[in-house]
């Protein structure tokens, strides 16, 4: 766990504050059946440099141990399965960096103690690549990526849906948040929603009609192929 705060100056030009190990854990305490299901996905929209994040996969991977340390590869697939399920996002990027960081050094610790010669370096390839796409540098308030002076740029923040299909594969869709966030917050008003991104880029071009329930539900901007998962981001 980090100090709560690095510098008087970060504190001043952007309010850093870190939350506390105890509080941390206190706050996470009260959704504690979802932070210990492994495909449970949390979205930190502040996330600093992980203290939240890192304390959800920790408890992730403490189940995840719990139920498969005695078969490696189902160790490695579902520890993968709890990675793909954390989000973030931070104005700051050196926090963006070492949040991936802490994270990765938190899976690698338990990957490489549970599979032990069994624990490879395409996995972790795959788990790096993974934190790439869902630890990103942004601003949470506008929904959109930030340069390296924190300014909002035109881009949108774009996640990755990861989802285990059958055995070892992948697949992967990308979403704008900003189209993700409308659909929470009204997921009754198609109306409401798109009068929320009406401009050229946006519009009705993000929103797709589910088939099943013929209700508006977010288009994903890009889908990828079925992919094993010790080959993500080889191909990109």
């Amino acid at each position: 766990m980090t100090k709560q705060v690095k510098s008087k100056q970060r504190v001043a030009e952007h309010g850093e504050v870190f939350t506390a190990e105890r509080e941390v854990n206190a706050m996470l305490d009260l959704v504690k059946d979802e932070t210990e299901r492994i495909d449970s996905r949390f979205l930190e929209p502040a996330c600093g440099d992980g203290n939240f994040l890192t304390e959800i996969l920790r408890r992730k991977l403490d189940v995840v141990k719990k139920r498969y340390r005695k078969s490696p590869s189902d160790f490695e697939k579902f520890s993968i399965i709890a990675i793909t399920s954390i989000y973030g996002v931070d104005i700051l990027a050196d926090n963006v960096v070492e949040c991936r960081k802490r994270l990765f050094a938190q899976w690698n610790k338990a990957y490489t103690s549970v599979c032990k010669e069994a624990a490879n370096d395409d996995c972790r390839t795959c788990v790096a690549f993974i934190l790439e796409r869902n630890i990103l540098c942004g601003n949470a308030l506008t929904l959109k990526k930030v340069d390296e002076n924190h300014e909002d740029m035109l881009e949108p923040i774009i996640f990755s849906e990861w989802s285990l299909t059958t055995g070892t594969m992948i697949q992967r869709r990308d979403f704008r948040l900003d189209v993700l966030m409308a659909e929470s917050a009204d997921q009754n008003d198609y109306q409401a929603q798109l009068s929320l991104f009406d401009d050229e880029a946006n519009g009705a071009v993000n929103w797709e009609t589910d088939p099943e329930t013929g209700k508006p539900t977010p288009k994903p901007v890009a889908v990828f192929p079925l992919t094993d998962y010790r080959r993500l981001g080889k191909n990109e």
